[in-house]
C-alpha cells in the first residue's frame, strides 16, 4: 500500500479507480486527435459522474473547482502518479502522447490568464518546489523574455518546512525572489514556517469568515 507521510493509499481502490474513468476520456481524444490539460480531463470525471467516491461532495475543493470551471496551473503532471499511468498507456501504443498537454501550456496559459487580470495580484505559496516556482515565474518571463511590461506580484506569503540552504530553493526566503524580478523590495511578503496541513486550512477558514 503506498504511503504519503502517515497517509495511506489503497492502491485498487482510490489510483486504480481514478485510472478507469480517466482512460475512456485519454482514449477518446487520441482517437480524434483532440488534447486537453491534465486537470481538464479530472473535471469532466467529475462533472459526468464516471468517478465513483464515497467522501462528502461539499468537501471536495477539486469538485468545487470543477463546476465553477476554476483555471488551474498543474506544472511537472508528468513527475505524478497519473503522468506515470499516461505514460504507460502511450508506451502500450494505445495513446498519442500529445492527447495531455504539458507544462509549456500551463505555462502559456497562465502568461494569458495574469495579463488579463485588471487587480493587482497576490501570491500565496503553499509548499515548495516547482508547484511554487513554475507560477511565480510568470512575472519575469513576461518581462525579461517577451520584453514586456506587467506588474510584479503585489503580495507574497510561502508556507514552507524547508529550511533555507545554499542551492536548495524551496526554503530560499521570500528576500530572494526581489532578486529575480518577482517581487520588489516594498512587496509586503511572509514566510511561514509550520506545517501547511495545519496552517493553511486556519487562513482559508479566516479568510472565509469560517
Amino acid at each position: 500500500m503506498n504511503r504519503v507521510t502517515d497517509v495511506c493509499i489503497p492502491e485498487e481502490q482510490a489510483i486504480r479507480g481514478i485510472e478507469a474513468a480517466l482512460l475512456p476520456q485519454w482514449q477518446e481524444y487520441s482517437d480524434n486527435s483532440k488534447s486537453a490539460l491534465p486537470h481538464e480531463f479530472f473535471y469532466q470525471i467529475l462533472l459526468n459522474g464516471k468517478l465513483d467516491f464515497d467522501g462528502d461532495p461539499s468537501a471536495s475543493w477539486v469538485l468545487a473547482a470543477a463546476k465553477n470551471n476554476l483555471p488551474l496551473f498543474v506544472p511537472g503532471w508528468e513527475d505524478s502518479t497519473l503522468g506515470n499511468i499516461f505514460a504507460s498507456h502511450v508506451i502500450q501504443s494505445s495513446l498519442d502522447p500529445t492527447t495531455v498537454k504539458s507544462g509549456i501550456h500551463y505555462m502559456t496559459d497562465l502568461a494569458q490568464w495574469y495579463e488579463s487580470q485588471t487587480t493587482p495580484l497576490a501570491f500565496f505559496q503553499i509548499g515548495g518546489g516547482i508547484a511554487g516556482d513554475f507560477p511565480i515565474c510568470v512575472v519575469p518571463m513576461l518581462n525579461q523574455d517577451l520584453s514586456k511590461t506587467v506588474p510584479l506580484w503585489s503580495w507574497f506569503c510561502q508556507i514552507s518546512e524547508a529550511t533555507a540552504s545554499y542551492g536548495g530553493y524551496s526554503g530560499a526566503p521570500p528576500n530572494e525572489k526581489i532578486t529575480w524580478g518577482k517581487l520588489t523590495e516594498k512587496t509586503p511578503r511572509y514566510h511561514i514556517e509550520s506545517d501547511a496541513t495545519i496552517v493553511a486550512p486556519l487562513i482559508f477558514a479566516y479568510l472565509t469568515n469560517h
